[in-house]
C-alpha cells in the first residue's frame, strides 16, 4: 500500500514539473500575439460564420417545424 502512495505521488510531481517545463515563455500575451499576426481576424470570422450557420439551422428548423403543426392541425 505504502509502494502504490508513493508511485502515485512521484507521478503526480513528474507531471507538475512537466506543466512547467511546457508552459509559454512569451512576454506578449495570446491575444496580442494573434492581432499583431492578423489571426485575430480570422478567428472572429470564423465565430461570425458558425454564429450564422448555426442561426439559419435553427430558422430553417422552426420553419418546418411550424408547416409540420399546421399539416396536424389541418387534418385534426
Amino acid at each position: 500500500m505504502m509502494y502504490r502512495n508513493s508511485r502515485i505521488l512521484a507521478l503526480l510531481a513528474l507531471i507538475v514539473h512537466w506543466g512547467g517545463l511546457f508552459a509559454q515563455s512569451g512576454t506578449e500575451p495570446a491575444p496580442d500575439f494573434l492581432r499583431s499576426i492578423g489571426k485575430m481576424y480570422v478567428v472572429v470570422a470564423v465565430i461570425v460564420v458558425v454564429f450564422l450557420g448555426l442561426a439559419f439551422y435553427l430558422w430553417r428548423l422552426d420553419r418546418r417545424l411550424t408547416d409540420i403543426e399546421n399539416q396536424i392541425e389541418d387534418h385534426a
